[in-house]
């Protein structure tokens, strides 16, 4: 049973690359490996949605990529969602290119009656891209240690929107920025 769907932004292969790094450091220390066992890819959720139908995007999604260039990406930061979920991330610095780009993603995602989560609403959204989840409190100083380690900034470009249906993940399509080529 999927738990939801969401759109995300996926990396230059150089960037995807130092993101797995971190994933795979906190792997190998037993901190998080939720990330690598889901199947999920480096990204930044720009739209999450508890149901969708996914070949009713497909189009909106294409056409709206296509229709993008690349963004420039650079991760300055290490945070944390201190839930349930504890999450830890980098963060990006919120551009007004990437801010402009998911205010746009999610006005055609709107005009095609798709609910958008209130943390995904073009005022509340934060983006960010996950590093760690369901890291046990008492390990969550650790992993920032081991974060740190990281030479920040890391720096790249956004290349693709997919959506993806979770959870484990499934992608269901994927365009790159710019072109009409499906990846």
């Amino acid at each position: 049973m999927s738990q939801g769907f969401s759109i995300e932004l996926y990396f230059d292969p150089a960037l995807e690359n130092q993101v797995l790094k971190a994933w795979n450091v906190l792997a190998r220390r037993q901190i998080s490996t939720q990330l690598i066992e889901m199947e999920s890819r480096p990204h930044i959720t720009l739209v999450s949605t508890p149901f969708l139908d996914p070949a009713k995007l497909e189009s909106v999604v294409k056409s709206f990529a296509s229709k993008q260039e690349p963004l420039s990406l650079s991760f300055s930061s290490i945070g944390a969602f201190p839930n349930e979920n504890n999450l830890l991330f980098l963060a990006p610095a919120p551009t007004m290119a990437l801010l402009q780009f998911q205010a746009q993603l999610s006005e055609a995602i709107k005009k095609e009656g798709v609910g958008i989560g209130e943390d995904f609403k073009v005022d509340s959204w934060i983006p960010y891209c996950p590093v760690a989840q369901q890291v046990p409190k008492t390990r969550i100083s650790e992993a920032f240690c081991v974060l740190r380690e990281l030479k920040l900034p890391v720096s790249g470009y956004a290349m693709e929107v997919g959506l993806v249906e979770f959870s484990p993940v499934r992608e269901h399509f994927s365009f790159g920025l710019g072109n009409t080529m499906e990846t």
